[in-house]
């Protein structure tokens, strides 16, 4: 299975080709829309900002594939901040929009909570998901954020597949035809973020 994964400049590339690369998938750098278009299945892994994913995506004309390449179905993983990018907007950078494929917005996790979000955590199942599909429900995984998408039942029932809390309740797995997401690292989440990526090249396969 080749998988491309989204090169914005930025990111955590590396440690997501290894991790996939362990698992026997071939994978490739993208980072123009003509390799977009050609993709067969596309990973965008994500650390940082909101606002310089965008902007990237944008300088890079890479917006429009992207949204392109998902409406026609390829297989779609978003880690980290590649989940909050498929949304409408982020409190990060209130002057950009988001690829707006997902209704909600991104928000700082908020309560009496240290930031970032930082350490192993666990899921609570809220359907059933292709992604963590033979994971061990009491699983933890590895996240590393201060942002998320605050989980409204009537707003992201149908998609959220699993939910994290940390000051507050966030969507934290994904799911929709053939968009996927996450928003903690399973490139860093041990033998459980491994079993993820092998879930979803099944998918994509």
């Amino acid at each position: 299975m080749n998988i491309s994964l989204l090169d914005y400049g930025a990111g955590n590339l590396p440690s997501v080709e290894r991790a996939l690369q362990r698992l026997g998938a071939q994978t490739e750098r993208v980072s123009t829309s003509a390799g977009v278009a050609k993709a067969a299945a596309l990973i965008l892994p994500g650390v940082g900002h909101f606002g310089a994913l965008l902007r990237a995506l944008d300088r890079d004309g890479l917006r429009e594939s992207l949204i392109a390449a998902i409406e026609r179905g390829v297989p779609f993983l978003g880690i980290c901040l590649g989940l909050q990018a498929l949304f409408e907007n982020s409190q990060e950078a209130p002057d950009l929009q988001g690829l707006e494929i997902l209704s909600g917005s991104v928000r700082v996790l908020n309560g009496a909570v240290k930031l970032p979000h930082m350490g192993w955590d666990q899921l609570q199942a809220k359907a059933g998901s292709g992604l963590l599909e033979g994971i061990d429900s009491a699983a933890y995984f590895y996240f590393a954020h201060s942002y998320a998408v605050p989980y409204r039942a009537e707003d992201q029932a149908l998609e959220t597949r699993a939910t994290c809390s940390y000051g507050g309740e966030f969507v934290a797995v994904t799911e929709t035809e053939n968009i996927f997401a996450v928003q903690f690292h399973p490139e860093k989440s041990g033998a459980a973020g491994q079993h993820v990526l092998e879930n979803f090249l099944r998918i994509a396969s």
